[in-house]
């Protein structure tokens, strides 16, 4: 094996979005260092089941139905 290809691998603590914080290997950062996050299974809908919108995003449901709508396969 190469010498110096592989990743510096060393402990630091994830800290949960309700508070809780555990330590684990990464290659996040540098050692002792705190990965705060945003989104994690405790808040997320996805895990929660929480209500969930479905967005149509600048209306692609028309936008496609505008530029494909006379379109006619010949027979």
């Amino acid at each position: 094996m190469k010498k110096d290809i592989h990743p510096d691998y060393h402990m630091i603590k994830v800290a949960m979005t309700n508070g809780t914080t555990y330590e684990t290997r990464s290659t996040w950062g540098s050692e002792g260092d705190t990965l705060t996050l945003d989104i994690d299974p405790s808040s997320h809908p996805a895990w929660t089941g929480g209500s969930q919108k479905l967005v149509d995003a600048g209306g692609q449901v028309a936008r496609f139905n505008k530029r494909f709508g006379n379109f006619k396969l010949k027979k």
